[in-house]
This record gives structure tokens, sequence and C-alpha cells, in this order.
């Protein structure tokens, strides 16, 4: 088994007019949680008095961070509030030949610049994914 750093994870995101930019440089941290629902499908009398599920739907959010940059901020800044979906690609362990890629579409449910006077100043932003997830390869 083959473990990666974190290090050469790779982040692309449609700006305003849908061309797909390289934020990766920009950005320290990225969070990619994915949660499918349950429904509960216990009935009276079931054996051993534990419960029974099904799988429902699926769904999945994007949050990234990292260090305030003038262009990233122009990509950023550019969709917020914008209705149509945003492209997405994102490789954990880089984007070599061969290596993991998720991609999708996605919309921006946040946009944060933050500044402290001791510290270098900061941007976050959230997604929320809409519609199938695909795995893949770059």
């Amino acid at each position: 088994m083959a473990f990666v750093h974190g290090k050469s994870a790779v982040f692309k995101l449609d700006d305003s007019g849908g061309t797909l930019r390289d934020l990766s440089s920009y950005l320290d941290d990225l969070g990619f949680p994915r949660d499918i629902e349950t429904a509960e499908t216990t009935t009276f009398g079931v054996a051993g008095s534990a419960k029974t599920y099904i799988v429902g739907l699926s769904d999945a959010t994007i949050s990234i961070s990292g260090k305030f940059d003038a262009t990233a901020d122009g990509y950023l800044a550019g969709v917020v509030g914008q209705s149509a979906t945003l492209s997405f690609e994102y490789g954990p362990a880089g984007s070599t030949g061969g290596l993991v890629k998720y991609s999708g579409e996605c919309i921006m449910t946040s946009y944060e610049v933050s500044a402290s006077v001791g510290d270098v100043v900061t941007a976050s932003a959230d997604f929320q994914v809409t519609g199938q997830i695909t795995r893949g390869t770059w």
C-alpha cells in the first residue's frame, strides 16, 4: 500500500467565465466530506431487537482555506452569489497521470477573507456539491 503526503494535493475550480483555475498554490487545507443518508426500515417483531436501514441519498461539501492572494481572490470573489454551478477537480495525491481525481459540480456557499494584526491574511470558502461525483484518474 502506498501512502501519499498532502503537500501534492491539487484543487481546480471554475472562475466566473467558466475557465477551470488551479488554486492549489494558494491553499493549505482542503476538506471533502461525503455523507450517505440512511432510512430506517425497522418493523414490529424484528429479530434480535436491532434496527435495520437502507441506503438513501449521498451528499458532499468542499471546504478550502489558505493564504490570501489578489489573483485567487479575483477567481473566488468573482463567483460569490453565482447561480450557475462551478466545475471542480480534486486530486488528493496530485495531478500526475494515473492518480485519483474527483470531479463534479458545486455551488459556493461562503467566502471569507480574514486579517489579523499578528498573522498573514487568509481566505476560505465552502461549496455544496450538486449532482454526481466522478472518481477517475488524471
